[in-house]
């Protein structure tokens, strides 16, 4: 019995490769989403979260947030020109 089972799984394996490597050039075509320069931005950030020395544009308030950290580091990034995609709209 066991080797039924072995065989059956070794042909369900060679289906799912040829399966996924057609897959995995479809998205090799697409681009980066965000530049190198916005990732060193973030990276900035977040090291000064970390440290507890980031601080909130307008009120100057210590920021708490790891997404707040990273929302500030793209908007830095945006305004220095680098590749970021724009920033989702609010609901209204």
């Amino acid at each position: 019995m066991a080797t039924a089972h072995k065989k059956s799984s070794s042909r369900s394996r060679s289906r799912s490769k040829s399966s996924s490597g057609s897959s995995s050039k479809k998205s090799s075509r697409r681009g980066r989403k965000y530049g190198p320069k916005a990732q060193k931005s973030v990276e900035r950030e977040m090291h000064e979260f970390k440290r507890g020395r980031l601080k909130s544009g307008r009120s100057g308030k210590k920021v708490t947030s790891r997404k707040q950290a990273i929302a500030i580091g793209l908007s830095e990034a945006r305004r220095s020109g680098a590749k970021v995609p724009p920033p989702k709209k609010k609901a209204a």
